[in-house]
């Protein structure tokens, strides 16, 4: 029986149809479901806070959720207890100072979490070491700072961090847009082979990102137009299973709401961009006009969470147990 021309192109669009899902199904992968997850410690283990009508001028230490432990972000107590909780990777933020260090530390300015005030990166170092990096920090609106006079010197230098913990890897995040901090951050790292392998990845101003990819070998970093451009493409052609350069020998982060639509998630999505040399991040949800994504941080968040995940999960609570052990009702 002759078939018309719409019943051939019927046809023909069922085998493309058929030939783009048995190419992207994860149906028939087998992913090691009794492997444990592999996390990401946003800040080492510190203290949460409320995102509601976060902008970037907010100060997150006056809106703090009441204490559940006593670990200050970025400082070297709170990544020793996050590598202890079971982290495989320290994310943390540096400013390049006037004397020539990288100073561990969040804040663009020191007025929200210390009893310093300045810009961060034009104040030197041996000031910095000063400050009560906990001075800021309340629950309750102002009645009482749980952390006043804990954390005075315990904002560390990026060579501390990385001496204290010789088999540790990090995250650097730059907070500035400033070239010569990629270049620094070479300049250190290139003369220190242990400090290279602690350095796992970098993220953040376009700037210094790019300053430190350019300078050093073998690094993967991402900034805000690497990521657009890696997943914008892979939405395009991803279906072929093609991987296109922007996924390349990178660090691709994606937000566990948006995960579903790429091609081959999660399975065939992170054997690919292993593949080409790049690691998937899974983050928080994110939705359009937000600052920035969450973490996995939620009982919801977590049974979003595929079994068997081979990219690394980024938390805001590495110290939750029910991370280590995640539900039978995951993915």
């Amino acid at each position: 029986m002759r078939l018309s021309r719409t019943a051939k192109a019927a046809l023909a669009l069922a085998v493309v149809a058929g030939l783009v899902w048995a190419n992207n199904t994860t149906l028939f992968s087998r992913p090691d479901t009794e492997k444990a997850v592999r996390l990401l410690a946003h800040r080492g283990q510190h203290q949460t806070y409320n995102r509601d009508g976060l902008q970037n001028d907010t100060c997150t230490a006056t809106r703090i959720n009441p204490p559940e432990h006593g670990f200050i972000e970025n400082t070297i107590a709170s990544m020793r207890a996050a590598f202890e909780a079971g982290a495989e990777v320290v994310e943390l933020d540096v400013h390049l100072t006037p004397d020539g260090q990288f100073a561990v530390f969040h804040d663009w300015t020191l007025d929200c979490r210390t009893d310093g005030q300045g810009v961060t990166e034009e104040t030197p170092m041996a000031v910095l070491k000063t400050l009560d990096v906990g001075y800021g920090y309340t629950a309750d609106g102002g009645k009482t700072f749980p952390f006043r006079g804990k954390g005075v010197g315990l904002m560390p230098t990026l060579e501390e961090v990385f001496q204290a913990f010789p088999q540790g890897r990090f995250l650097v995040n730059f907070k500035s847009r400033r070239a010569e901090e990629g270049q620094a951050l070479a300049d250190l790292v290139n003369t220190n082979p242990a400090y290279r392998k602690a350095l796992w990845g970098v993220y953040g101003g376009s700037e210094p990102t790019l300053a430190a990819l350019e300078a050093i070998p073998g690094l993967r970093g991402f900034d805000r137009g690497s990521v657009k451009a890696c997943l914008l493409s892979y939405l395009g052609m991803g279906w072929t299973g093609y991987v296109p350069a922007p996924c390349r020998n990178t660090i691709v982060p994606v937000p566990v709401n948006w995960a579903p639509a790429l091609w081959g998630w999660p399975y065939r999505l992170t054997e690919r961009m292993k593949a080409h040399g790049s690691e998937v991040i899974l983050m928080g949800p994110y939705e359009p006009g937000e600052l920035g994504t969450s973490g996995i941080d939620t009982e919801i968040d977590r049974g979003r969470v595929p079994k068997g995940f081979d990219g690394l999960v980024w938390t805001n609570r590495i110290e939750d147990a029910a991370l280590h052990n995640l539900p039978p009702s995951a993915n």
